[in-house]
């Protein structure tokens, strides 16, 4: 679909004080080359403080940045979520593989964002999932709501449960991962998150529940909330994600990506979610079903990629 644009706005730091202009937008923003940067100047896209920029101004602290961005084509996704649970302070949906959860990567209005909100305009998601991954996103309706969520979020007084399809066949009934996580350098895109001897602490508990032929079934419960999480941990015991794209066999990134970071393939899905109501304080138990396509807790069965 062709969107409406949108309106990038920075602040200029103290860093970046005294750029020329067109170096500042080239180092902002890589993905387009100065000689297209140069082009979006010269078509009138960019504004300092207001004023129409050519790019050769310096840019000075506390200047605002615009990219006013044309309308432009967005990749597909599907355009549909399900109510899972709804009261006047949360709604919680179960988000369908190959809808980005917030805008990026392409994506601004093909995102479970923008269809929640034009549902319910006062609704701001909790935490996020992948793209590929399916499952339970909780929304909060209410200020207070998101305060207590978000102070809770990441203890155990949260239980987020995911069912994963992992490559290989796991040599022990469960699993307790600490692998340390943290940004890591990539040649082809900068940084991503992965196993980093100096990243930050985190915890998941995977339970094999079955076996696929080759590959294994596991019931993943997070004791923290770092990105990708499950499949940096899970890769880093060996068992990556069937048709990951982005983590190899150690919790690294593959050094060739066979494509983009945010491609699907794989199967994870936010199965359950557990936590006290932010205001009344009633036990509140969710459960998505796992989707169409992906191997049943018995094994066997087709899979498809989605």
């Amino acid at each position: 679909m062709l969107n409406g644009g949108y309106a990038y706005t920075t602040i200029i730091s103290s860093r970046y004080h005294g750029q020329t202009l067109l170096s500042h937008l080239a180092s902002l923003y890589p993905h387009s080359t100065t000689q297209a940067w140069q082009q979006k100047l010269d078509n009138g896209e960019v504004t300092l403080d207001g004023v129409t920029a050519s790019g050769s101004e310096s840019v000075v602290l506390g200047q605002t940045l615009v990219w006013n961005r044309p309308p432009w084509m967005e990749p597909d996704a599907p355009r549909y979520f399900e109510v899972l649970f709804e009261d006047a302070h949360l709604l919680a949906v179960d988000k369908p593989s190959g809808l980005p959860t917030l805008p990026g990567g392409g994506f601004m209005e093909n995102t479970l964002l923008r269809l929640v909100q034009g549902r319910t305009p006062s609704a701001n998601p909790v935490h996020r999932l992948g793209r590929a991954t399916t499952g339970i996103v909780l929304f909060a309706k209410t200020a207070q709501a998101a305060s207590n969520l978000f102070a809770n979020w990441n203890t155990p007084k949260v239980q987020k449960i995911y069912v994963a399809l992992a490559q290989g066949v796991a040599q022990q009934d469960a699993y307790e991962i600490l692998t340390p996580i943290g940004l890591v350098p990539h040649p082809l895109i900068g940084s991503v998150w992965a196993a980093s001897p100096s990243g930050k602490r985190s915890k998941s508990l995977a339970k094999v529940i079955s076996h696929d032929g080759g590959n294994t079934i596991f019931e993943v419960s997070l004791g923290s909330g770092r990105p990708h999480q499950i499949r940096i941990h899970l890769a880093s015991i060996g068992h990556p994600l069937v048709g990951d794209p982005l983590y190899g066999a150690t919790g690294q990134p593959l050094e060739h990506l066979p494509g983009l970071p945010g491609d699907g393939g794989y199967f994870l899905h936010a199965r359950c979610l557990k936590f006290q109501h932010p205001i009344s304080g009633e036990q509140i138990d969710l459960e998505a079903d796992l989707p169409s396509g992906f191997p049943s807790h018995s094994g066997g069965g087709t899979i498809s990629p989605r």
